[in-house]
């Protein structure tokens, strides 16, 4: 069942959603080479703790997972791109980290995830990264009233067959709320005009991820872990978002600092 949110409700996500921003943001700057991807698990922990907030990950156990997951923040590195499970790794140079992270304020859910690459950059890596950032702002862009999941959808996928890479669909988007998964699933490929019509009051998180040459997904043996199938290099780019009657809202942005007066 989709569960629309009232203005207010969606004000209140966006505190949260301000929250994952700025931790994302934290992230960005402490994975540097060298850093253990259990340190940025610690200052997760710690942050979510010193907010009063609760991780949406903590002890979650869907059907598609192994177990209980027993951190705060997916870490994936390299060809691995969904639900990495944090490990005692210690980042190199010209490593291409995506950090996912969900958190509920006050009952109220956001969802965002950002890759970058640690160190030295490759041309190649950039231009994946730019791929999915480039199609998370095309599947904003028709998230209209009127419009359907399935023209986000079919942005989003058109954005990687302008790049040249192939799309999995059986991981994608989804509802938002009160709960981290909720109806409707926003898949990364579809056709346009097709599927739930989007309405004002409707969040939802949308999120392309691109392996560069395959859309088949393995898992590690830890259970959570989803790396390309081939081991080519993976990207994903996640934003939560509201459908509003002025058009969609980005709830996932940090705030914007005031100026100070000279």
């Amino acid at each position: 069942m989709v569960e629309l949110k009232t203005p207010a409700e969606i004000a209140r996500m966006r505190v949260t959603g301000q929250f994952v921003a700025e931790v994302l943001g934290e992230l960005c700057g402490l994975a540097q080479v060298g850093v253990n991807l259990l340190e940025l698990e610690a200052h997760v922990r710690e942050r979510i703790r010193q907010r009063g907030a609760q991780s949406c990950y903590w002890d979650y156990a869907p059907s598609f997972g192994g177990g209980p997951f027993r951190n705060t923040v997916c870490l994936s590195v390299n060809d691995a791109v969904l639900h990495g499970l944090p490990f005692d790794y210690a980042l190199r140079d010209g490593d291409v980290l995506t950090m996912d992270l969900a958190v509920s304020i006050d009952g109220w859910v956001a969802d965002a995830a950002k890759t970058i690459v640690v160190g030295t950059a490759a041309e190649a890596d950039l231009r994946l990264i730019r791929a999915t950032e480039d199609a998370l702002a095309a599947g904003i862009a028709v998230a209209l009233p009127g419009n359907h999941i399935g023209d986000i959808s079919a942005a989003i996928s058109a954005v990687a067959l302008d790049y040249g890479y192939p799309v999995n669909n059986e991981f994608g988007g989804h509802g938002l709320g009160r709960t981290m998964h909720e109806d409707p699933h926003v898949s990364n490929v579809g056709r346009p005009g097709r599927g739930f019509r989007l309405r004002p009051g409707l969040t939802i998180a949308i999120e392309p991820w691109f392996a560069r040459t395959t859309h088949r997904i393995v898992t590690d043996p830890d259970g959570w872990t989803l790396r390309s199938a081939d081991g080519s290099r993976t990207a994903h780019s996640e934003h939560t978002i509201a459908i509003t009657e002025d058009g969609p809202q980005i709830l996932t942005l940090a705030p914007v600092a005031a100026n100070t007066p000279s």
